[in-house]
């Protein structure tokens, strides 16, 4: 297939681009960066420091991939940015790597969907099939998990995790970590039951549905304490695999749960 390269561009000597990349009108890509089969960069992408992309992205005008991350105790350590395979990068987003005090890298899986000017900070790791939609924020070191929506102009406070298959409203402000299966939104954010939509969309049955339901039920209404909460699921539901992901999930909470 060839590398192809536009004229305005600026593509440093030592930077790696496989098989069939495109690099469109006034890209500059710096010396530390590999990107995958496939990959076309559209025009005035800027991809700077240590980063990995995978194959078959599509990345939008004014993208921004891999530069310091906006933290005030970073001094050019040497971190990096790593992005999977299918992923489709909207105009003016920005992805920033990560940071000595965190993991040293920001992750971001397959098929991922960035809408326009979404911001990913340091550190974060987001999964596969995540959508962020247009200005949705995440604060350094957020966990997103696969299959989550967030929706415009929500933010995401830093060490947050956001559950699988969750659903989180537009202008959320989310301040703990949020439930798998959830459907939540405000300032600050607050459950408004199971995210039955996606969990049709992505294919759960309806029995699976229903009994994530009956957990919501026993953890948010039933007034019990949360470890009590999660006995009874686990003691009275059937033992499928969501429900004890479920269970893992606020067990190993570090900021407390949106309620």
């Amino acid at each position: 297939m060839g590398t192809r390269i536009d004229a305005t561009a600026r593509v440093a000597p030592t930077a790696e681009l496989a098989d069939g990349v495109v690099v469109g009108p006034y890209c500059i890509i710096g010396p530390h960066v590999y990107i995958g089969e496939g990959t076309e960069l559209r025009s005035h992408v800027v991809i700077d420091g240590s980063v990995t992309i995978g194959r078959q992205n599509v990345i939008y005008p004014f993208v921004t991939i891999g530069l310091e991350p906006q933290d005030v105790k970073y001094k050019g350590e040497p971190t990096r940015v790593e992005i999977g395979d299918s992923n489709l990068i909207r105009e003016f987003v920005s992805i920033h790597r990560g940071t000595p005090g965190g993991r040293g890298v920001t992750t971001i899986g397959n098929h991922v969907f960035l809408m326009a000017y979404a911001h990913i900070a340091h550190d974060c790791q987001v999964g596969d099939y995540v959508i962020m939609t247009n200005a949705a924020s995440l604060a350094g070191h957020v966990v997103v998990e696969d299959h989550a929506v967030i929706g415009a102009f929500s933010g995401i406070h830093q060490f947050c995790r956001v559950g699988q298959y969750s659903f989180i409203g537009a202008f959320s402000a989310v301040s703990q970590d949020v439930l798998p299966f959830a459907k939540v939104a405000g300032n600050r954010a607050r459950v408004y039951g199971v995210n039955t939509l996606g969990l049709r969309r992505g294919g759960f049955t309806t029995q699976v549905i229903d009994l994530i339901k009956q957990a919501f039920i026993l953890l948010l209404r039933s007034r019990l304490p949360i470890p009590e909460a999660l006995r009874r699921i686990r003691a009275e539901l059937p033992p499928y695999p969501e429900l004890e992901a479920l269970c893992r999930f606020v067990e190993t909470s570090q900021r407390g749960i949106v309620r």
